[in-house]
């Protein structure tokens, strides 16, 4: 394997944790992404954080409700996956 990781990033108008943890897991598992491990943080007042360790990399996402948006980023090493993620992600939400 060549050592390339493809990076994205992307804002989200969605800011509900259950929302996002349900849209993301349901993303990766369509395209095969293997999770290894997966973290979370509520923030108070407001606020959330997650972070899904994957086989190939990982995802992290910070949402911002006083801003109405979320800040996603992906790293990833397999070139497929990560051009079907770009692909389905802005319009999945």
């Amino acid at each position: 394997m060549k050592a390339e990781i493809y990076e994205t990033s992307v804002w989200l108008a969605e800011t509900k944790p259950d929302v996002l943890k349900q849209k993301i897991n349901q993303v990766l598992n369509h395209i095969g992404f293997r999770c290894l491990n997966f973290v979370e943080e509520y923030f108070e007042p407001q606020g959330y954080t997650a972070i899904w360790l994957l086989a190939e990399s990982h995802l992290a996402l910070h949402s911002f409700p006083e801003e109405n948006r979320t800040y996603l980023q992906l790293s990833c090493c397999n070139q497929e996956k990560y051009h079907l993620f770009e692909q389905i992600i802005v319009g999945y939400f």
